[in-house]
């Protein structure tokens, strides 16, 4: 006891003395060349006004599950027939083609990156004028109520859990930093956190400065090792070939979304880290995030998780199959980080660690 103690007491003064050398903005990192961040929020990235006539013109999705089952069983009908067929075909959407309408976002602005490196006649263009921004995703998400801000409920839950669930505690460290303005070749590592976030006075925002320990048992699978360098306070990676990236959105289903070309974009500052991250989501991946959450929740945005499927699949536009199916969709989330001060267990710690693996 005595030992857990002592161990809790040192990580309170390396965070309080880190935190007095962090207070300028360059002390810590000037000694150590490194910077560490953990997750706040997590948002689907895609172009939203508060008008929602001129974004959606056509309205909103309005088939989700209740639609759909009025309209497909109009006399009810035994359980086995119209409810749980229904159901099923949430965990198994090919076994029939797509049966209603779906509102895609004609919208041209949008948010993301350009992933392939050329401007095609389905590229978006930016709000500051960037040309060839790669996000088939938005078509899927932008004009569907589950996801548009602030009502949106999933979107709305989904991120409170980025917060609340130890699942999601993503951290990315940076080193070989020379300053968060300019360094030509930095190296950055995602990891799995171990301790809650440190609220601030109001309990609904995280506070930049608390400290996490890396994960080195459960977290294992996830620790990812990016190159990349920062250029004007923005920190841009190449992208890595497989990515993953955890994020349970409903009682820590340990959901993980699977990202080819995976890349991030972030302004930094001492205290944060806001930008994105892109490439392109496993449709598979992204369809087994999403049914995480119950139909009944689901029912809430009117997003039928069947019809979802067959969205994702005609908007998909990359990494064919040996049919020629895309199985993957560009598209990108928003990313909000505070500052943490990032500790790596000591040898002993991982020798135990290992050996309960």
């Amino acid at each position: 006891m005595r030992h857990v103690t002592n161990k809790l007491a040192a990580l309170a003064v390396t965070s309080l003395m880190a935190s007095v050398a962090l207070a300028d903005g360059s002390g810590s990192i000037a000694d150590t060349r490194t910077i560490g961040y953990v997750t706040t929020d997590l948002h689907w990235a895609f172009h939203q006004t508060q008008d929602v006539d001129k974004d959606c013109p056509e309205g909103l999705a309005g088939y989700g599950p209740r639609e759909t089952f009025k309209e497909l069983y109009p006399n009810g009908g035994p359980v086995e027939k119209t409810q749980l067929a229904r159901e099923s075909l949430k965990f198994f959407p090919t076994d029939k083609p797509m049966q209603f309408p779906y509102i895609f976002s004609k919208e041209t602005i949008g948010v993301g990156v350009n992933l392939d490196g050329k401007v095609g006649p389905n590229d978006f263009v930016s709000a500051t004028g960037e040309q060839g921004i790669d996000n088939a995703l938005q078509k899927v998400l932008a004009c569907n109520a589950q996801f548009r801000r602030p009502e949106g409920q999933l979107q709305l839950f989904g991120n409170k859990f980025v917060r609340t669930s130890t699942w999601n505690r993503t951290l990315i460290e940076i080193t070989n930093v020379d300053s968060l303005t300019r360094s030509d070749n930095v190296a950055v590592t995602i990891y799995r956190g171990r301790d809650p976030v440190l609220l601030d006075a109001t309990g609904e925002g995280v506070a930049p400065g608390g400290t996490q320990r890396v994960d080195m048992r459960w977290g294992k699978p996830i620790i990812q090792h990016l190159k990349g360098k920062i250029v004007d306070g923005v920190l841009t990676t190449e992208p890595i070939k497989a990515g993953i990236y955890p994020w349970a959105i409903y009682n820590d289903v340990p959901t993980l979304l699977n990202w080819r070309d995976m890349r991030l974009k972030l302004t930094l500052t001492p205290e944060r880290a806001n930008g994105l991250i892109a490439g392109y989501m496993d449709v598979e991946s992204y369809y087994t995030w999403l049914i995480a959450w119950s139909t009944h929740h689901l029912s809430y945005g009117r997003l039928d998780p069947a019809e979802f499927y067959w969205a994702l699949r005609k908007m998909a536009d990359a990494y064919p199959n040996e049919k020629g199916e895309m199985t993957a969709i560009s598209s990108a989330l928003t990313l909000d980080m505070v500052q943490a001060f990032i500790t790596h267990p000591d040898a002993d710690e991982q020798k135990l660690s290992d050996a309960k693996h």
